[in-house]
């Protein structure tokens, strides 16, 4: 072998060794797989970082609503105290009402003005049960000569004085104003009664209308006195 074919030889065999060893660092260690792999572990670390962000967002969202609902059950609260003492004044009849209802007027007879034998007036046991007579006919709110009737009215003779609630009753007509459930039915019921024979017997008349438009009873304007009654301890009270 000639010097020449020796260095021939020799660069061959290095190039070729030079490829095998390419082709065996190619197989153990592939660019294509290292790639793939790193932008996989970027997709799912992204991933992970979504969903650590939806997380905080909705715990904030979960957190936003708490802190709502602890408002609106506090505001509904207090909003179901003031329906209720509303509630509580309307039955008391310390609130202005309007409803449909009659007008009940009661007036000495014509005659009796007339001859001026007789000075006409109304007993409070007549008042009673005229206004029995009311209640059991469907009345739901009363005032008399503008007093608005509560559930602690007193109607009595006070030194020959028919007096409601410390108003004397002396001044005629006298006008009673009814809110009823069916006023038309209240006034034809009313009209059929014995009541209106007996008033006649004691020289008056009771003149029975419907109003056409709803009518107003202003609230009850005197001091409610409450007796053997206590405030309840916040503690012992229960809580609302």
């Amino acid at each position: 072998m000639t010097k020449r074919n020796r260095l021939e030889f020799t660069v061959v065999t290095i190039i070729i060794g030079f490829m095998i060893a390419i082709q065996f660092q190619s197989i153990n260690e592939p660019k294509i797989r290292d790639t793939r792999d790193v932008w996989e572990l970027r997709a799912d670390l992204l991933k992970e970082q979504k969903l650590q962000a939806n997380l905080i967002k909705e715990a904030r969202n979960l957190d936003q609503k708490l802190a709502s609902y602890e408002t609106e059950r506090k505001q509904s609260k207090e909003q179901v105290l003031r329906q209720t003492l509303h509630e509580l004044k309307k039955e008391a009849g310390l609130t202005a009402i309007k409803g449909p209802g009659v007008i009940v007027k009661i007036e000495p007879l014509e005659e009796e003005l007339i001859r001026q034998e007789v000075d006409s007036e109304i007993s409070p046991e007549l008042l009673k049960r005229l206004l029995n007579e009311l209640n059991m006919y469907g009345a739901l709110h009363v005032s008399i000569n503008g007093q608005r009737m509560i559930n602690t009215t007193v109607i009595r003779d006070i030194n020959g004085i028919t007096k409601m609630d410390g108003f004397p009753l002396t001044q005629f007509p006298i006008e009673i104003k009814v809110i009823a459930e069916d006023a038309n039915k209240l006034r034809d019921r009313l009209k059929a009664s014995q009541i209106i024979e007996d008033f006649f017997i004691e020289n008056l008349k009771v003149h029975v209308s419907v109003v056409g438009q709803e009518i107003t009873l202003e609230p009850y304007g005197s001091v409610i006195r409450i007796k053997h009654l206590e405030p309840i301890d916040g503690e012992n009270g229960g809580d609302l």
